[in-house]
């Protein structure tokens, strides 16, 4: 049994989920916006692309936390 505030593997799996789809949503975004972020230089669109792709991680791994600590406080089913 772990104690009450130790991350589980599931906890470490949801978090990566959630980054890695928050990233890929944000270069997608970038994509469809005409921001690639692999052009050669730091231009402009290529930082707003990268930026993007920064905030979708950021977001995802938020949005994994939440859906997280939403499932602690539900009471368990018997």
């Amino acid at each position: 049994m772990s104690a009450p505030n130790t991350p589980s593997l599931a906890d470490g799996i949801s978090d990566a989920v959630g980054f890695v789809g928050g990233a890929l949503i944000g270069f997608w975004l970038g994509q469809w916006l005409g921001l690639d972020i692999f052009a050669p230089g730091y231009g402009t669109s290529a930082l707003i692309g990268i930026a993007l792709v920064g905030l979708g991680g950021g977001l995802g791994l938020h949005a994994a936390k939440r859906w997280q600590a939403s499932r602690r406080s539900k009471p368990a089913k018997d």
